[in-house]
């Protein structure tokens, strides 16, 4: 039996966007830490990228669409001149993939400019865009970012200052969103309550800066200070740092995606106090304890399988080869225009070493198995340079629900994992043996912290409530989701 490859196309799944941002108080050129900022984030997003800077009040910028490298050169760079910034890398997952929709998003409105980066999904962005349609908004995007925007600047002509506004903005959006706020005086960073995205604060000299990932700070050579709260609001000016917690939850319901340390986030991260890398190679032990097999060699699929092979490694006492190598100059496969063409990708991104693996009893760690695709082929790759038996081992359970808050699960119908038990899975990708990642051991890949996170794209168990607006085109494959969605 095999995949067909009609049914089930690109594998890779993809999160929204990082943001990145700094309030300068000495002779740094914000927009060239913003660039090395965002190279560091740019796995967040490969669609388009932007930044907007503040000179003394005047808010410009540049944005387009492609890599940080394409979009950005010192020419541009240089003419983006000012005292703070804030930027954005994008991977679309709500609004589509056009120049319209890249970020920051820039607004003019009566009281002055406003730029805004977000990272995240908004579970009634549907709601408050015809809310504020009917009080005459008119749209220039489709992306639920621009709700934000509309919302900030409303309740800035009547708040006192843009960090109320930004606290009153927050009372009337759901869903995920890690933000930074530019007006002419200020910089603001928020978090939603559940703190589904990450987001955390560096020093750089006198200047502070923000970022989705602690890699970004480490890029730019600012020093982490720590995470912003779930709920926390904090802004910088010419006074100095200061937090407003008067959305944080009185008790902790923090709900980070879990796929932030699964797959999302850069390896070197060190995410609400987690180091990835570490998050990673512990659920490696823990495969290796659950789905124990006779094997000469344990590879991992580049990149984020590779954390998790090496755990596998160690707690099983089975060697860690490099056995996969990847072209880091191949685009991603999801972009290729027909299943002809991706597949072909599949293979021009991945090879395998037959020197390592020929002859060889290998297990392979992957991240995940969305539809089937690429596990598929990576295991008709293995046996092609003659392993002698392929046991698959990932890192995350099987997927069954998707997802509202920022990640681009597809509907229930093309998730493999709802239609196939385990052992069908296993024949479908032609695998000897299969193991997921259990889903009741998930907490354990914090380490001992205190961090909650978000299952529901396992468990089907929704921190917040889901609009039935953004059910429709879920729900395809016969699911009643009203009556089948849970909530935490």
């Amino acid at each position: 039996m095999s995949i067909n490859s009609q049914e089930y196309f690109s594998e890779e799944l993809h999160e929204e966007c990082g943001v990145f941002g700094i309030y300068g108080n000495d002779s740094l050129a914000p927009a060239y830490a913003c660039y090395n900022g965002l190279l560091s984030l740019q796995h967040r997003g490969q669609e388009s990228c932007g930044i907007s800077v503040n000179d003394r009040g005047v808010i410009s910028g540049h944005k387009n669409m492609g890599l940080v490298s394409e979009v950005f050169n010192n020419d541009i760079l240089d003419s983006l001149k000012g005292q703070m910034a804030i930027a954005h890398v994008r991977y679309s997952t709500a609004g589509g993939s056009v120049r319209e929709n890249s970020q920051p998003l820039v607004m003019r409105y009566v009281k002055g400019t406003l730029a805004i980066a977000h990272n995240g999904n908004l579970t009634n962005a549907y709601e408050i865009r015809r809310e504020l349609e009917r009080r005459g908004a008119i749209f220039q995007t489709t992306i639920d970012s621009e709700a934000i925007a509309y919302l900030v600047a409303r309740e800035r002509i009547k708040a006192d200052s843009v960090e109320d506004a930004v606290a009153k903005a927050m009372k009337q959006i759901d869903g995920a969103y890690s933000l930074l706020v530019m007006s002419p005086q200020k910089l603001i960073a928020a978090r939603d309550p559940h703190g589904f995205r990450p987001l955390c604060m560096g020093r750089l000299g006198q200047s502070t800066v923000f970022a989705s990932e602690s890699c970004a700070l480490d890029a730019c050579g600012a020093e982490f200070v720590r995470d912003v709260e779930p709920g926390e609001i904090i802004v910088v000016d010419e006074t100095g740092v200061r937090s407003i917690k008067t959305n944080c939850p009185e008790k902790d319901q923090k709900s980070l995606c879990v796929f932030e340390y699964i797959y999302f986030a850069r390896t070197d991260s060190s995410v609400d106090g987690i180091s990835v890398y570490e998050s990673r190679k512990e659920a490696g032990r823990i495969l290796a304890r659950e789905f124990p097999v006779e094997a000469d060699i344990v590879i991992g699929v580049p990149e984020s399988g590779i954390d998790a092979a090496i755990g596998y490694s160690e707690e099983s006492g089975i060697p860690y080869e490099k056995g996969i190598v990847k072209n880091g100059y191949i685009g991603r496969t999801f972009i290729k225009p027909t299943q002809k063409e991706r597949a072909k990708s599949v293979r021009l991104k991945l090879n395998p070493l037959r020197s390592v693996i020929e002859g060889k009893r290998v297990v392979v760690i992957d991240d995940s198995i969305v539809r089937g695709t690429t596990c598929d082929r990576i295991v008709k790759m293995l046996r092609g340079a003659g392993a002698k038996e392929v046991h698959l081992r990932i890192s995350s359970p099987p997927f069954i629900w998707p997802c509202f808050y920022g990640t681009d699960i597809p509907s229930r119908d093309e998730l493999i994992a709802v239609k196939h038990t385990v052992d069908e899975i296993c024949e479908l990708t032609g695998a000897d043996t299969l193991g997921f990642f259990p889903p009741e051991k998930l907490n354990e890949l914090l380490l001992g912290g205190k961090s909650g996170i978000c299952d529901a794209c396992f468990s089907g168990k929704y921190p917040t409530k889901i609009p039935s607006k953004m059910l429709e085109g879920k729900e395809r494959g016969g699911v009643n989701f009203d009556k089948k969605i849970k909530k935490c």
